[in-house]
């Protein structure tokens, strides 16, 4: 009876060692995932406030940038009002034209500080309420006239600023905005140029930014593009050196929510950039206070994580014995696939993670299966366009017409040609017959030669031909027989139509670039259209029904099989204008024991 009572742990001895190995494992696995669990709980939690509090900080800018934007916006009109509605209408020297600038400015007075027009030579045309630069002033010098002048096509904002260039009636300026423009306006009949200003109230701005907020840990401050400060609630302290702030880093950020260490504080920083100026909202939040009101939550599921590593451990002891019995079988169909039977079905039950096993196994058996039928098929496509190549090598009408050649010339007494034609052919048959699939260009080369030469006797040297390589190139590999079908396409649908005194010309080419070999056969026929391209890349049959050899499309074919689909022919022609055909493979060398010596 005692026995019986023992807990669990002391019988792990008892086990089988397979269950042994799987519970450990089992339990470590277990616990791990709680850890990672309550890990992962605390920082959603954590996460998800802070993405609340990023998106109700953005929802704070976007409405503060949208105020932002209302007030550029309604300066934007009164410039446009007084260039389009009274500059462009109206003499600038007429009493209605003043009229009307100074029922603008009344009518905004409490957002514009100064309205004025300036002549290219920088002096005051009109302004309102001051219409008097001081006699030390150069407005030609300042930043705004000077942004107006060199870009006449925009409207720009300058940085905030004292404007001190006019001549007051009291000695107090105020901080402002500048709103400046290249204008055309009439004065006395004379079209001049000139710059038109519009200075805001720069207290605008800043009372749309001290009635945002953010809560008592957060505060929203305004800097430029180059991450100098505008606006700040704590301006005096930084200005003073007793505060800083982080804007030198944030200037960069783009828009949207950044967790930033500042001064061994973590802040969340929220960024807008304001339209029309490329100034840049930065709203502020300490982390701190975010997570502050989920630190309790972390007893509550470090609690929670050591009750669920106990039922787990309890637990794992009764699931090892159920894991016992499906490995078991898994086990027996890996050996079974292991022997060679790929037809065996793999056993699949148990825990989601035995599961997990076999059906990855299952996967696998399945991919080997489709990758060795791939294999089979590729294979199959390559024997075949292999053998349509070895099968057409020799072309029965072009063997014909060789030998008939050849008897018309010994019966006419031309041993020599006859000599030439029929050495010409038996090299070309000893390089056709040749077993490897893969060449070096040099032989390639060599059987074009021949090839030429026998079509040249043939068509009683209508062309002339040329052979373009340099002794590197001819080390290179290349599918074998493909220069062939490509200069029978150039006598067939150039040459052949050609006289003799017309200049025809075949130019075979072999050389490298960066990346891959290139051979090229090109000639100066009737070229081809389109249609004829597409039949000659799909078709292994003259247009006229006549057989073209190995065929071009059939030469794509392998050179694709044997080097992948980024390599093939392609081909350049135009009617009349002759046809390029170019073929790119890899840079590969050729074994040596593949060379064959020849050359051309």
């Amino acid at each position: 009876m005692f026995c019986k009572k023992v807990l669990p742990w002391k019988n792990w001895m008892n086990y089988n060692k397979l269950q042994t190995i799987i519970m450990i494992p089992f339990t470590l696995i277990g616990v791990c995932a709680i850890l990672i669990l309550a890990v992962g709980l605390y920082i959603r939690f954590t996460n998800t406030a802070k993405e609340m509090i990023t998106g109700e900080n953005i929802q704070i800018v976007d409405q503060t940038n949208q105020s932002m934007n209302y007030y550029l916006k309604e300066m934007m009109q009164v410039s446009d009002s007084i260039y389009y509605h009274i500059l462009k209408q109206e003499d600038i020297s007429s009493s209605d034209a003043k009229k009307a600038i100074e029922l603008l400015y009344n009518a905004n007075q409490d957002k514009v500080v100064n309205i004025a027009l300036f002549d290219k030579d920088g002096a005051v045309v009109y302004g309102v309420p001051n219409s008097t630069a001081k006699k030390n002033s150069n407005p030609q010098n300042a930043k705004w006239y000077q942004d107006a002048v060199s870009n006449i096509e925009n409207l720009h904002f300058s940085l905030p600023y004292v404007q001190n260039i006019f001549d007051t009636s009291d000695i107090s300026y105020r901080w402002v905005v500048s709103l400046s423009r290249y204008v055309e306006f009439e004065r006395e009949g004379k079209v001049e140029d000139g710059v038109l200003l519009v200075d805001m109230n720069f207290n605008g701005i800043e009372q749309v930014l001290k009635n945002v907020n953010l809560g008592s840990p957060g505060y929203l401050y305004l800097m430029d593009r180059d991450g100098e400060i505008i606006y700040h609630p704590q301006q005096q302290f930084l200005y003073s050196g007793l505060a800083e702030e982080d804007n030198r880093r944030v200037k960069d950020y783009e828009d949207g929510g950044y967790v930033t260490e500042f001064q061994g504080e973590k802040r969340l920083n929220t960024i807008k950039t304001v339209g029309y100026t490329g100034w840049k909202l930065a709203a502020v939040v300490s982390m701190g206070e975010v997570v502050s009101s989920y630190r309790d939550l972390r007893y509550y599921i470090l609690i929670l994580s050591i009750c669920l590593i106990i039922i787990l451990i309890r637990a794992s002891t009764l699931v090892s014995e159920k894991l016992t019995t499906p490995i078991d079988h898994l086990e027996q169909s890996v050996e079974s696939l292991e022997a060679g039977n790929l037809e065996t079905e793999i056993a699949i039950g148990g825990s989601e993670e035995i599961r997990h096993l076999g059906h990855s196994i299952q996967s696998m058996v399945d991919q080997m299966k489709h990758l060795m039928e791939e294999i089979v098929v590729e294979q199959e496509l390559k024997r075949k366009t292999e053998f349509e190549a070895l099968q057409t090598q020799i072309n029965p009408h072009f063997l014909y017409n060789t030998l008939d050649s050849i008897v018309w010339m010994i019966e006419n007494e031309n041993n020599e040609g006859a000599v030439k034609m029929v050495t010409s052919l038996a090299r070309l048959f000893r390089i056709s017959i040749r077993g490897k699939s893969i060449v070096p260009v040099g032989d390639e080369l060599a059987h074009a030669n021949y090839y030429l030469a026998i079509q040249n006797i043939r068509y009683k040297n209508k062309f002339d031909y040329f052979i373009e390589a340099s002794e590197e190139v001819r080390e290179y590999a290349t599918v074998k027989l493909i220069l062939q079908p490509m200069i029978e396409n150039s006598i067939n649908h150039g040459m052949a139509h050609m006289e003799k005194d017309d200049g025809g010309e075949i130019r075979v080419r072999a050389y490298t670039t960066q990346e891959c070999l290139v051979l090229e056969v090109e000639d100066n026929g009737c070229g081809m259209t389109p249609d004829q391209i597409s039949q000659a890349l799909c078709s292994q049959k003259h247009e006229k029904g006549i057989n073209t050899g190995i065929g071009m499309g059939n030469v794509d074919k392998r050179i694709r099989i044997h080097f992948g689909k980024e390599y093939g022919v392609q081909i350049i022609s135009e009617p009349d204008e002759g046809t390029l055909i170019r073929m790119k493979m890899p840079l590969q060398k050729v074994p040596a024991e593949t060379k064959g010596g020849l050359s051309v």
